[in-house]
């Protein structure tokens, strides 16, 4: 018997991570961190539904935190089979992984010392540094459009996602008594005609599919209305000497971001106006682009094979040190900050928040989505006093909201994924990695096209196939 358990991003865009079992054998797919409030993101993210040594393989579709951050965790309790992925998403982990242990250090080391004082219990850390790297250990390579057995009844094909750097759908074909069955999981879906990602591949004729739902009800606008968007925030926080500060992820929306200003400044639509990027991963990260051009579309090769830099890097001061990062809060006049984490839960950003958010001639840019319950979406639906390290502040600096750039697949791309996936074949299609509004709002829509065999799995629910 062949089941699928839904375990993490059920009805909430965090956490992924979903088991599939087939007799004896457990295959998880992704294993994300859970983002969120830290005291319940601590007890979800320490404690598994499951018992971590009994899952023979793990599945990774894509590097980002909340679909790869747990892994080490994972490993603690048990786990010690192979983690295939492909390379791409495997250097990152590498260099993601451990950044995750040092921000959740880093981190504890603040609110510790409040807590101490307070005479609270004291946060841990999930996992060290040491853990993180000995995790990568357990990465076993699988290339875009390689398919592999995973045992004798169950092979895995990767395609590709378009999603960020080494993103990937994954393909079962499982053998049930003889009757070949055929699962998909699309991982995060990618945008067509973004920047420098191939488009994302199509999948037909399939049994059951799980699919993201980010942006279920919500259409994205075309990408190069960003760039004018970009510019009236930088230009308007210019004229009153403001610093911009951008909430970003190291992977994917950093080089997105610095991409887009690289060209303002060299179309002379934005000041030149000093540009740092305050994320000792996000430096690093942006090396790794220039190494895996496997990734890149035709457009992005033929730039880089003409010896252009598509981020600009000559021009942007990029901060490694802490003593580097803290000096940017003498910085006098205007400035743009990069710096993660993108929905502004840890990491140097909620320094820079703390420094700049009550100051009316700043701009906070959010130019990622942000999960329910983040500090990022707090921001985003307007609040007017926010806690940062515990400590309450008002928000006076300007917030600008850039929608542009998502990674995601929008309402009308994914409806037009799941037609081309429908079929008589396809008997059941699972919503995941979505709020419960949005995720109405795409079962709506399918229905209106005629798709009526779909749903949004809670937590916890099990399928048979």
């Amino acid at each position: 018997m062949t089941r699928i358990t839904f375990i993490g991003a059920a009805r909430e865009v965090t956490g992924s991570m979903h088991l599939l079992q087939k007799d004896n054998l457990k295959i998880l797919l992704d294993c994300g961190m859970q983002e969120g409030k830290r005291k319940e993101s601590y007890e979800h993210n320490s404690h598994f539904p499951f018992d971590p040594s009994s899952v023979s393989n793990l599945i990774l579709s894509h590097a980002h935190i909340d679909h790869s951050g747990n892994i080490p965790t994972l490993i603690k309790n048990g786990f010690n089979g192979p983690i295939y992925t492909t390379s791409a998403t495997k250097d990152l982990c590498n260099l993601m992984l451990p950044d995750s242990a040092h921000v959740q250090l880093r981190d504890l080391e603040y609110v510790n010392k409040r807590r101490l004082k307070q005479g609270k219990a004291l946060f841990q850390p999930l996992y060290t540094e040491e853990e993180a790297f000995e995790a990568i250990k357990f990465f076993k390579i699988i290339e875009i459009d390689e398919k592999i057995d995973i045992s004798n009844d169950i092979s895995v094909e990767f395609l590709n996602a378009g999603h960020i750097l080494g993103s990937c759908m994954m393909l079962f074909t499982i053998n049930e008594n003889g009757k070949l069955i055929k699962l998909a999981f699309t991982g995060d879906l990618g945008r067509k005609n973004l920047p420098m990602l191939q488009n994302p591949d199509k999948i037909n004729d399939i049994d059951y599919l799980i699919i993201e739902s980010t942006y279920g009800g919500r259409d994205h606008k075309d990408i190069s209305l960003a760039y004018g968007r970009v510019a009236d925030v930088i230009n308007n926080a210019y004229s009153r000497a403001g610093k911009i500060i951008v909430p970003v992820f190291a992977v994917e929306r950093t080089q997105e971001i610095l991409f887009v200003l690289n060209k303002l400044l060299i179309e002379k639509k934005i000041p030149a106006i000093k540009i740092f990027v305050d994320s000792p991963l996000a430096v690093a990260v942006t090396e790794l682009f220039i190494k895996h051009n496997e990734c890149f579309d035709r457009e992005m090769v033929y730039f880089l094979n003409n010896g252009k830099d598509p981020f600009g890097r000559e021009l942007v001061h990029y901060i490694k040190t802490v003593e580097e990062s803290k000096a940017l809060n003498d910085f006098n006049g205007s400035c743009v900050i990069l710096s993660a984490t993108g929905m502004c839960e840890a990491g140097r950003i909620l320094h820079h928040l703390k420094n700049n958010i009550t100051d009316n001639k700043n701009s906070v840019m959010i130019v990622g989505y942000q999960a329910e319950n983040t500090l990022g979406r707090k921001l985003v639906d307007g609040a007017k006093k926010v806690k940062i390290f515990g400590d309450e502040y008002d928000v006076n600096a300007k917030i600008e909201v850039i929608n542009e750039f998502s990674g995601h697949a929008g309402s009308s791309a994914l409806v037009d994924f799941i037609k081309n996936a429908n079929s008589q074949r396809l008997k059941k299609i699972f919503l995941v990695h979505g709020e419960p509004k949005q995720q109405q709002i795409l079962i709506t829509k399918l229905n209106e096209a005629g798709i009526y065999n779909v749903m949004n799995p809670e937590t916890g629910y099990e399928k048979e196939l």
